[in-house]
Order: structure tokens, then sequence, then C-alpha cells
């Protein structure tokens, strides 16, 4: 594997100095921890990772040997990119997005992988399970009893902007080095948000240039600097990510690849809460000052600032939606919601 590239990220001055912590081993992660941290060597035996060591070619190698021959989505950007998924001028991405065979991915991966200059290629999110039948079979890993999907990803440099996840996430690096710079989570004002619905990465992505920030333009962004760390990981470490925490991620060799596991420890039954965000764009958003504040007062009434006295007026066998989310519940709900849409 070649490791004399260079990565826009490679040694920058204004990266955040403070590191994550360390679980130090596996018998002391916590899956459940509200805070992230590293696991140093946690995949280190995966046969996936040995075949890394071996070099780039060996690893695509390995992993073309569980392929489905499916077509994978793969974004595809100019040398000029210098890796960043992002936008441009116009707002419109700087990336296009196709299907096709993974070895012809990775054939045009292996002949960029000594070019100073090298074409953006990034497989995103393929779902191992989908793409990769039985490779987590012969490259098992235990999240503590937790049930979580694997994704892979992999392709040339990249630098992807920070973002977040709803769910549990652990990422795996498999080949290359990856840095991750994370940020808490409330440092979504200071970390200027682009679209969220035209992103590039699926979730709603900072507008900030890591590698060369303007604070003139992002003055807050210096807050978000302050609180944030820096992973910097080898092939076999893993980070634990506990939902919405901001984090910025870059591939830093000529080809890299991460396998990581979502998942949620709520009821299965339960929604999910960034559309309920799109719905109060579309129902609350532009309505009156007055009317706002109604509607907050409301929320924090039924929602975050619930307790039994929130209810406790009403039998309980009459309490409906305000009662506990049940399957039976949950029906009630969707059936209720798909009425007002269809209206």
């Amino acid at each position: 594997m070649n490791t004399n590239s260079t990565h826009p990220l490679d040694g920058l001055p204004h990266l955040p100095e403070k590191k994550l912590d360390e679980a130090g081993n596996l018998s002391a992660a916590d899956f459940t921890s509200p805070t992230p941290f590293i696991v140093r060597g946690m995949v280190r035996d995966w046969p996936l990772v040995q075949a890394a060591q071996q070099s780039s070619d060996a690893l695509r190698s390995y992993l073309l040997g569980f392929y489905s021959n499916k077509p994978v989505m793969v974004s595809s950007g100019p040398p000029e990119n210098r890796g960043r998924v992002f936008y441009k001028d116009d707002m419109s991405l700087n990336i296009n997005m196709h299907k096709a065979d993974l070895r012809e991915i990775f054939e045009k991966i292996a002949a960029s992988e000594d070019d100073v200059e090298q074409l953006c290629l990034y497989v995103a999110a393929a779902h191992v399970d989908t793409y990769f039948p039985e490779l987590l079979k012969a490259n098992p890993i235990d999240l503590g009893g937790q049930t979580a999907n694997g994704f892979a990803w992999m392709g040339t440099r990249t630098q992807i902007a920070p973002h977040n996840d709803s769910t549990y996430n652990l990422a795996c690096v498999v080949g290359g080095r990856r840095r991750f710079v994370v940020f808490p989570p409330d440092q979504f004002r200071n970390l200027y948000l682009g679209p969220i619905d035209n992103t590039p990465a699926g979730r709603t992505i900072s507008m900030v240039d890591l590698s060369q920030p303007d604070f003139n333009k992002f003055p807050r962004f210096k807050q978000a600097l302050e609180v944030a760390q820096v992973a910097d990981l080898e092939p076999g470490d893993a980070i634990y990510m506990p939902p919405l925490w901001w984090h910025h991620v870059d591939g830093l060799e000529p080809f890299n690849m991460l396998v990581n596991f979502w998942w949620r420890v709520s009821p299965k039954h339960l929604g999910l809460p960034a559309p309920a965000l799109d719905h109060a764009i579309l129902a609350i958003r532009d309505l009156s000052q007055n009317e706002r504040k109604y509607w907050r007062d409301m929320f924090d009434y039924y929602v975050f600032d619930a307790t039994e006295d929130t209810t406790a007026h009403i039998p309980q066998d009459k309490l409906g939606l305000l009662g506990s989310l049940t399957p039976k519940t949950v029906q009630t709900i969707r059936a209720k919601l798909k009425g007002y849409f269809q209206r």
C-alpha cells in the first residue's frame, strides 16, 4: 500500500490539539456511552485487515471474493476536487453518482494510485450483506449484544464534511489511514450547516472547508474547533460514535476502506426524528410569531418536557396517542399522518 501520499489535511496547523479518548481495550468499551472513543486494534485480526496490510491489490482481491456482482453506487469527481465531496459554487454537487461494477471501479482506482492528482472515486454505505454476502461471517465482530447493519466505504483520498447520524455508529478502518474530527452535538450552530435536502452525504453537512476554513465568512467555526477532538486511525482501529455527534472524515491514502455498523437502541417500531423536522418546516416555520411560540410551548409540553403530570388528569385507558408507544399505537399514528398527507 502506498504510504508516501499526501492529503490536504495532513499536518495542518489549525487542526484541534485534543485527541479523542481511547477505551484502552475491547473489554473496556461501552457501546452505549454518550461520548465517542477509539478502540485500537479492535479488528486487526480480521482477514480483511490482514489482506490490506499486504497491499491495496490484496485487499481488493480479497473483497472481490465475496462480491455479489450487483452494481454499486459510486461517486466520481475530477482531481481538482482534492477528494472533497461537496458543492460547486452554484450549490450543485461537485460529484457525479452512477452505478457500476465494482471490478471496474477497482481497476480505475488501481490505475490512479500513483497519481499525484488522483480522480475521486468513492463507494459510500454499500450494505455489506447485499454486496458482500458472507463477508461478516469471515470477519465477525462483537458489538456487546447489539444487532447492527454493516456498510462498506471504499475509495480514493476523500474529505467528507462534518455531518452526524441519528444512530449509534462503530467505524472500523480496514485499509488506509482515516482521520476523524469530531464535534459535540450542540455545535451545529457553529458548523454553518447547508441544505437538509440537497446534500452529498445523505445528511446535512457543514459548509466550512476544514482544510482551509474561512474564518471571516464562518467566524463561529473557531468555537467549534475549540471543543473538537481528533482521532487518527490505522488499519484495525475502530471509533465508536454515539448518535448526533458531528464528524468530519478523511481517507488519507490513495485507497481506503472502512466498514461501519449502525444500530438503534430505541424500539424498532418508533419513528425517526428527521422527518418530524421536515414536517415542522412544512407546518410551523412560516406561521406568525405568536403561532410559532404556541406550538413551541406545545412541543415542550407534550414531547420535550413531558412528565407524568402532563396526562395525570386523563384516565389511563383513554390516553390514546398520549399513552405508551406500543406497535398498535404507532400504527394508529402512522394512519393518522397518512390521512394528513393525502389531503
